[in-house]
């Protein structure tokens, strides 16, 4: 029976059953056992997935570029994904503005909790504000200066770095289509093998999906375990944060694919349920990129030369969660500081946040230091961010859903206007077998 089951519902069932076992980890004091011989399988999966980022992000690429015709369909099918990415970012961070001055969450938080938290988070902040420092002492232009790396296996070391491999697989791949089809065509079928070897990797690692997920979820339960008062005291911060999060995956998604495609948005979110849930336990959109593909290709019907362009971009360029939750974060911290926002300030905070999403690694975390970016270009103090790095993780992964969604809408869009969307599959599977 248990073969029998759909990915997501094996993924849902290690939820479920992650949540219990670190429930009943608190209430029977089992914590240390939690974490010492749970918790590392969950650290294993996210490193089974990390480990696959890199090559999958830059074999894709290369085989999706490669397998283009001419240089100005790539240029098109470019075009056409940046500007949907910046135009979901920019909607995102606009909803998240609109939320957080109707709700003023901050305006509720107690001063007692301020202290508290301020004291208890201090030196992460210190540490996250020399890393924000150092990304303002810079060029306006060092972020295209880090787009380019100097070597190009030192990028591979790093998945911080998948704009610097992005870079180099658009290189490569373009270099291979206006080469001759003789000289290359020992190059594709290689990549061709290496990308199906991959792929089986991919199936491999995910047999061990319900068992991560179950560890990761432990894990997250025990490791909050005693912060039930500061949920308590954020949560007008958390519902507001969720509430943009949830208009993105619910409102703003759908009526993408209601008007540019002939996709019902219910099949939509079936077909990608496994990558969402799987985003949601690793807070991770590269480490969900791998099933992330699987769905929107076998599922959607999104072609492959679309798919593996557009989704390995979007995992860095489009952070649609990430803007939204930085515009509430930003408003929430000044409305508890009393720090006032003009519309001119609000308007910088739309442009620092979708510039900033771009550089913001998709990996656990990363938008914290990009977060301070946002909060010192209005004047905000950064001792804010001590309010909300408490109730940080479990936000983060919500946000990442939306990451990924935004990824799959995308990537379907552009699929629809290029004529390579077979949805549905199953009924063009049905038709060729006919």
């Amino acid at each position: 029976m248990w073969k029998r089951l759909p990915l997501y519902a094996k993924i849902l069932i290690g939820m479920a059953l992650g949540i219990f076992a670190g429930m009943l980890a608190v209430y029977f004091d089992f914590n240390q056992f939690t974490i010492d011989w749970i918790k590392p399988w969950g650290a294993i999966f996210l490193n089974l997935l990390k480990l696959i980022a890199v090559p999958l992000i830059f074999v894709s690429l290369v085989k999706g570029i490669s397998s283009l015709s001419n240089i100005s369909k790539l240029s098109r099918i470019g075009i056409k994904t940046i500007s949907l990415y910046v135009i979901s970012t920019v909607i995102a961070v606009s909803f998240g503005l609109l939320l957080v001055n109707n709700f003023e969450p901050g305006n509720t938080f107690p001063e007692h909790k301020k202290a508290e938290l301020q004291e208890r988070f201090g030196s992460a902040i210190s540490l996250k504000k020399d890393q924000a420092d150092h990304i303002k002492e810079e060029s306006p232009l060092q972020f295209l200066v880090e787009v380019v790396p100097d070597n190009f296996f030192k990028a591979a070391t790093d998945n911080s770095k998948m704009l610097q491999i992005i870079f180099f697989a658009i290189l490569f791949g373009i270099a291979m289509v206006i080469l001759e089809e003789k000289k290359v065509k020992v190059v594709k079928e290689f990549f061709d093998g290496i990308d199906a070897i991959i792929l089986k990797i991919i199936d491999i690692i995910m047999l061990f999906a319900p068992y991560g997920v179950f560890a990761l979820i432990a894990g997250l339960i025990v490791d909050f375990s005693g912060d039930a008062d500061l949920f308590a005291a954020l949560a007008w911060y958390a519902l507001t944060v969720v509430a943009g999060l949830l208009i993105m995956i619910f409102l703003i998604y759908p009526l993408f694919l209601r008007i540019f495609t002939p996709i019902k948005y219910t099949d939509f979110y079936k077909s990608i349920s496994p990558a969402q849930l799987l985003a949601f336990s690793t807070s991770s959109s590269a480490a969900t990129l791998p099933i992330t593909l699987e769905c929107v290709e076998k599922k959607m019907g999104v072609s492959n030369e679309v798919a593996s362009f557009v989704l390995p971009v979007g995992v860095t360029i489009n952070m649609d969660g990430t803007s939204c939750y930085q515009a509430i974060a930003a408003v929430f911290i000044a409305q508890v500081f009393g720090v006032p926002l003009d519309i001119y300030d609000q308007l910088l905070i739309v442009v620092t946040a979708t510039l900033a999403s771009i550089g913001t690694p998709g990996v656990p975390g990363g938008s914290i230091v990009m977060l301070i970016i946002v909060l010192t270009s209005v004047g905000i103090p950064i001792e804010g961010l001590a309010l909300i790095l408490g109730i940080d993780r479990p936000l983060d992964m919500l946000r990442t859903v939306v990451n990924v969604t935004g990824d799959a809408t995308v990537s379907t869009i552009v699929a629809k206007t290029e004529g390579k969307l077979s949805y549905p599959p199953q009924v063009i599977a049905r038709k060729v077998k006919s």
